[in-house]
């Protein structure tokens, strides 16, 4: 019986290698969430330009890339420029500036451009724990019923829209011409 409980730490140790050498293939952009085909949740925010406030009805009628950012965020920053470009063309986006200073954010806005038809002042961080956001920048493509159809966490690069979401909002397009 001794002989058994000199082998628990091995086994113990052994466990937990095994758990952690898993966790070293895993992709932080695509964290699971559960908001996938249901609604946008409900809210009602300022936008960051302006004081009306905006609801989940303002983000109904489009497919749209929903992104959240922040003027605190560094990886934002080399994801702006690609934001403003997918713009230029025509994507549909939607900002939601998570856990900012307003005046920062509307400073950012001047000083890089804005590539968003509405932006969500979400200054407390309230919708963004209701997406289930970890941090920024996350984004969310909505259909034109605003169900979250997928989630994409980190930079968007020209790689990562050419590769991984032009085609699923193309899709959406396409599904809401029908």
């Amino acid at each position: 019986m001794k002989r058994w409980i000199l082998l628990l730490p091995l086994a113990i140790f052994l466990a937990v290698a095994v758990f952690l050498y898993r966790g070293l293939y895993l992709d932080p952009a695509e964290l699971p969430s559960a908001l996938i085909n249901k609604p946008f949740p409900e809210f009602s925010l300022p936008q960051v330009q302006g004081d009306k406030v905006l609801t989940r009805a303002d983000l109904l009628g489009k497919p749209a890339l929903v992104n959240v950012w922040g003027t605190w965020c560094v990886a934002c920053r080399v994801e702006h420029p690609v934001l403003n470009k997918l713009a230029q063309q025509g994507v549909v986006i939607y900002g939601i500036n998570y856990k900012d200073v307003n005046a920062d954010a509307l400073k950012w806005l001047q000083d890089f451009h804005d590539p968003y038809q509405l932006n969500i002042r979400d200054e407390q961080g309230s919708l963004g724990l209701n997406l289930g956001v970890y941090g920024a920048p996350e984004t969310f493509l909505i259909d034109s019923k605003g169900i979250i159809r997928h989630k994409y966490v980190g930079v968007i690069d020209e790689t990562v829209w050419r590769e991984q979401l032009a085609g699923l909002y193309q899709g959406l397009v396409d599904e809401a011409r029908q």
